[in-house]
């Protein structure tokens, strides 16, 4: 979790991800997109690569990137446990909780016939 910390803190690894979410990339392409030279961007595509954040295959003579979202699930995990719901947000599940609750009782209440209602 560290690792992916470490590789998500820099701006330029940040936006580079979020280029990958769309769709895999050429190191070149991902390159011209950015106004620092090509060995700074193989230095970062290195860094979320030892991360486990991107996955790279050869195509020709290119180097295709491609975003891996699994090791994210780990830091989203911890990072949830940060955030406690609000008072409002325990309100608003004990209210779903009781309309569930009461739903069910009415399906399962057994339903008057015509000439029980009459008498």
């Amino acid at each position: 979790m560290d690792e992916v910390a470490g590789a998500i803190a820099d701006p330029v690894r940040r936006e580079i991800l979020l280029m990958l979410r769309d769709e895999p990339l050429s190191a070149g392409q991902i390159a011209g997109r950015f106004a620092i030279s090509r060995p700074a961007v193989s230095r970062h595509l290195r860094v979320l690569r030892d991360a486990g954040l991107v996955r790279d295959t050869a195509d020709g003579r290119r180097r295709v990137y491609t975003l891996v979202t699994g090791p994210l699930d780990e830091l989203a995990g911890w990072l949830g446990r940060l955030s406690r719901p609000s008072g409002w947000q325990h309100r608003f599940d004990a209210l779903e909780t009781e309309v569930h609750r009461t739903r069910r009782e009415r399906r399962h209440a057994a339903p008057t016939t015509a000439a029980e209602e009459i008498a």
